[in-house]
């Protein structure tokens, strides 16, 4: 990494402060052309990390804008290398000036994600703080940015490191007696092993219990209110929202679109979709309205089956509640406020008392109890919210997922007393995928891949 680059590290688009940075070998020779001091005294002269005040001129003397500017010394840095940021005036035109001034003094652009990217390979942060640090970014609630946080000051790889010195230990206990078999070393006892291998499988299993909070907290929970028309999912829809969003009629098939909305219930961030009425229809718009609405209840992770309980269940209901069936669901009996036609009791013996709920979207009375509810689902009624370790993405659960198989298969020759050597290769499998979730084992294309999600000038 000899080559030094430089970025717009703020968002691109007027504003009141803009920042270029810059990283690399030549950070300070390249601030150091671009910049003057107020003072007079070169930018090296001021303490590390320290803002000063100038101008940036072009090389023609000519004035571009007034600015604080700061250098950095590696590793002090959050690259660990030599870092120079300008700050300027957050205008398009004024970024766009000094970022190719910073290429004409020797800088190359710097690629998505490649500032972060330094920052793991230069040994600061490990790959799960690094992917935390676009989770914080992109955080959709103060909760998911609580977790980001957490993350990004290292407690998911502490707790996988932990996980992986149980398993080295195991390994160097095994290979001790494989090795020096005639040496006078303690026997290891597939006793022992089995117990520390359950150790390692307990703490993967509350990792992994904790793996559909954090996707949600970082990407939100995708759900479809789905229903007959006219039972009352706007209705729900603008309850929760608590405006009114779509639109509410007596007459069946008013929403014939999807209506897709981002909302944070109660600190649940949600990716709402409420759909059109599904039925068998000859209007053609309201046709393709229910085929986009039986696409996205197969894309949706939880279907809100909306039933109107003022009147008989009908054999559209029924198929809409066997459709819902093969997602995680919730049956939400809508019109309590009305004389009731459908018996509660029966729906919660028939799909399980914790799957059926009773509210009026049109007075607003049981909507807390779907809120709490919600929260149930996504977080544990044991659990406190925002607290504890969670996986981040998909990434890190499925490596997850199969180092915990690849100890269930060492687990697995241990109860059939196989050779030692059998169940290192499995123990070590494991170990290895554990580190490739926090970047001690992983391999240069899946780095290039995941810093290539980043935003450039992160």
């Amino acid at each position: 990494m000899e080559d030094t680059i430089s970025a717009v590290a703020s968002a691109l688009g007027e504003g009141a402060v803009g920042i270029i940075r810059i990283s690399g070998t030549k950070a300070l020779e390249i601030g150091e052309k671009l910049f003057r001091a107020a003072s007079g005294k070169a930018l090296a002269s001021y303490p590390t990390h320290t803002l000063v005040y100038g101008h940036v001129y072009d090389y023609d003397n000519s004035l571009v804008d007034e600015v604080l500017t700061v250098y950095m010394k590696g590793p002090r840095s959050y690259t660990a290398e030599d870092v120079v940021e300008i700050q300027c005036h957050g205008g398009i035109q004024s970024l766009k000036k000094i970022l190719k001034l910073t290429y004409e003094a020797g800088a190359r652009p710097a690629e998505a994600g490649e500032f972060t990217k330094r920052a793991f390979l230069n040994g600061r942060i490990d790959l799960t703080q690094a992917e935390a640090v676009m989770d914080i970014i992109q955080s959709r609630s103060e909760l998911g940015l609580k977790v980001a946080v957490q993350q990004q000051q290292g407690q998911l790889a502490k707790a996988l490191r932990a996980v992986r010195k149980e398993l080295v230990d195991v390994i160097v206990n095994l290979e001790a007696v494989i090795d020096y078999p005639e040496e006078d070393i303690e026997d290891v006892t597939y006793g022992q092993v089995e117990k520390n291998i359950n150790v390692s499988l307990k703490a993967m299993d509350n990792l992994l219990n904790n793996a559909q909070t954090g996707k949600i907290l970082r990407e939100g929970l995708k759900t479809a209110i789905v229903g007959r028309p006219n039972v009352g999912k706007s209705s729900l829809l603008n309850a929760l929202l608590k405006e009114e969003r779509a639109i509410v009629s007596e007459y069946a098939g008013t929403t014939r679109d999807v209506i897709e909305e981002q909302l944070l219930v109660d600190g649940v961030p949600l990716v709402l979709a409420d759909t059109a009425g599904i039925r068998d229809t000859e209007d053609f718009v309201e046709r393709i309205g229910v085929e986009r609405s039986r696409k996205l209840l197969e894309q949706a992770e939880l279907v809100i089956c909306v039933l109107d309980a003022s009147k008989s269940l009908e054999m559209e209901d029924m198929a809409i509640l066997d459709m819902s069936m093969a997602k995680d669901f919730v049956i939400i009996l809508n019109k309590s406020d009305l004389a009731q036609k459908v018996i509660l009791q029966e729906l919660k013996d028939k799909y399980g008392p914790e799957r059926v709920l009773a509210l009026s979207a049109k007075t607003g009375a049981g909507v807390e109890d779907f809120v709490s509810w919600l929260k149930n689902y996504v977080f544990g009624q044991d659990k406190t919210l925002g607290n504890g370790i969670y996986i981040q993405n998909a990434r890190q659960e499925n490596l997850l997922r199969q180092a915990k198989t690849s100890l269930e298969d060492a687990l697995e020759a241990v109860e059939n007393t196989l050779p030692y050597d059998c169940i290192v290769i499995d123990v070590r499998n494991a170990i290895d995928l554990l580190g490739e979730i926090t970047g001690d084992t992983v391999k240069d294309e899946i780095i290039n891949e995941i810093f290539a999600r980043f935003c450039v000038g992160k």
